[in-house]
Formats: C-alpha cells, sequence, structure tokens
C-alpha cells in the first residue's frame, strides 16, 4: 500500500477506536490515537500475517507491550480480518473477550497477554531467540511506551537481546511524552533514548511516528543486530483538543467533544 492509502485506513481505525471508547465509557484514548498509525503500518503492509490463520507458524510476531491501548490493537486486527468488525461493539462488555487488556487466549492475532507493563519486551526476546533456536524466518516486532521504558525488566531485556545478536526482533518506542497522570520530564524521563540504546549495542532508528512515510522503511529495516525505533508521536494525535494534553491518558469524550473529534477525524477520508 502507497502512505496515502494508510494515511486513510488509519484514520478509519482511529474513527472506530474513538467511538468504542465513547461506548463503553471507558478507554486509553490518548496513548491509542499515538500508536494507531504505526499499528496500521504494521498489520496493511509490513507484517507477514495469515488472518485467516492467526496461528500460522511462519507469521511475524507483534506484541503490544502497552496493553492498556489494546482498543486500538482489537479495531486494527478487526479491520484486518482477525476478528468480525461488528465485534468492536462488545468492548468491556459483560462477557465479551475484548478486555481492557488484550488475551492471547481469546482473541485472534494477540501473541501474548499484556497489561502489567515491563513483560511485553522480555517476552519478545524468548520469541526472537525461539526463532534463532528453531531456524525460524519470522521477524518479532514489540511497541512499548516511553514511560514504560522506566521498568528495569526492558533494560535486562535489551542487553539480552543484543548479547544474543538478536537482529531478527525490532522495538518500537511510542514516544508521546507522557504518561499515567504526568508528562515523562515531570517523573522519571530516561529520553534521550538513543544513546542508551546504542550503549548497548543496538542500532536506532528515529522517526515522527504519525508519518507513514517514516514509519514504514523503519519498520521494514534490518541490521545485523536489534533494531530500536524511537517514534516520536503525539498523546492523542489527531484529535486537536486531545493532542499532548496528559488528562487524556484516559479520559473519555463527552458527546460535545465526541462530535467535534469525528468531524476532525473525518477530514480526507
Amino acid at each position: 500500500m502507497q502512505p496515502n492509502d494508510l494515511e486513510r485506513i488509519a484514520r478509519q481505525i482511529r474513527r472506530r477506536d474513538l467511538q468504542a471508547v465513547v461506548e463503553a465509557g471507558a478507554g486509553h484514548i490518548g496513548g491509542e490515537m499515538s500508536a494507531i498509525d504505526i499499528l496500521t503500518a504494521l498489520y496493511f503492509h509490513v507484517l507477514r500475517i495469515w488472518p485467516e490463520e492467526p496461528r500460522h507458524p511462519d507469521r511475524d510476531r507483534f506484541v503490544l507491550s502497552k496493553g492498556h491501548t489494546a482498543c486500538a490493537l482489537y479495531v486494527t486486527l478487526a479491520k484486518r480480518g482477525f476478528l468480525p468488525e461488528e465485534e468492536i461493539s462488545t468492548f468491556l462488555q459483560p462477557h465479551s473477550r475484548l478486555n481492557g487488556h488484550p488475551n492471547c487466549n481469546k482473541v485472534p492475532g494477540v501473541e501474548t497477554n499484556t497489561g502489567p507493563l515491563g513483560h511485553g519486551l522480555p517476552v519478545s526476546v524468548g520469541m526472537a531467540k525461539a526463532a534463532r533456536i528453531l531456524g525460524a524466518a519470522y521477524h518479532t516486532y514489540v511497541m512499548t511506551g516511553d514511560g514504560e521504558m522506566q521498568e528495569g525488566s526492558n533494560w535486562e531485556a535489551i542487553s539480552s537481546a543484543a548479547q544474543f545478536g538478536l537482529n531478527n526482533l525490532t522495538l518500537i518506542i511510542d514516544h508521546n511524552r507522557f504518561q499515567q497522570g504526568a508528562s515523562l520530564s515531570d517523573t522519571n524521563n530516561l529520553a534521550p533514548f538513543r544513546s542508551k540504546l546504542e550503549a548497548f549495542g543496538w542500532e536506532v532508528t528515529e522517526i515522527n511516528g504519525n508519518e507513514m512515510s517514516e514509519i514504514v522503511p523503519a519498520l521494514q529495516h534490518r541490521a545485523d543486530r536489534p533494531h530500536g525505533i524511537i517514534a516520536h508521536t503525539n498523546k492523542g494525535h489527531g484529535i486537536s483538543f486531545m493532542q499532548d494534553r496528559v488528562e487524556w491518558h484516559h479520559k473519555v469524550p463527552n458527546a460535545e467533544q465526541y462530535q467535534i473529534a469525528l468531524a476532525e477525524l473525518s477530514e480526507s477520508l
């Protein structure tokens, strides 16, 4: 797909994500909006996947370590054909398999359960190491939040990935500069990330994580060592009153805000 096609799909995913959060009365919309361009590029251009065979052994793996943004993943999976699009209406409803954090035992296309931060990257290192042991050709991608990088388990995993020479592993840091309750600069700010990853022996690319022309080549890049992508994004991207506002980590739009957001996300569809 061309970048403009991917951008159109990303807008459609944003609209459906917005609708799902409003209908459910809960969600983590700010971090979902920052990540959707990357999710779109992965599932509609980069990943080698078969929606009709979600456990195909040759599939590429993607782990959403920032699991609280599950709704964006569900909408993306549905649009890609892993589950019925109408099922998105059950998000957070009683007995729904579309819970607030992804569950690999219930949702096709989810590789591992995530929610407690700092777990997705260590699991992904295991997946990439397993591919090496088995002689498998699949590539493993994992997305963390930038606040999540405060978890020490991530840095142990980064060290291990370099030690094992896992050039079949790509880490994407959704660097939207905000976490729950505060900006990174007001908490435990580990940015800039580039020098730290490089110090562990990783190859690093920095991109605008809301720009398809930069996202796609970064995701497709292959190196002789683990690859880290620092994706500079905007919390609440695409919705003017949400962008770069800490309260939209998990705030839900009211009726008036919902209509404004829908109108903004309808532009250029």
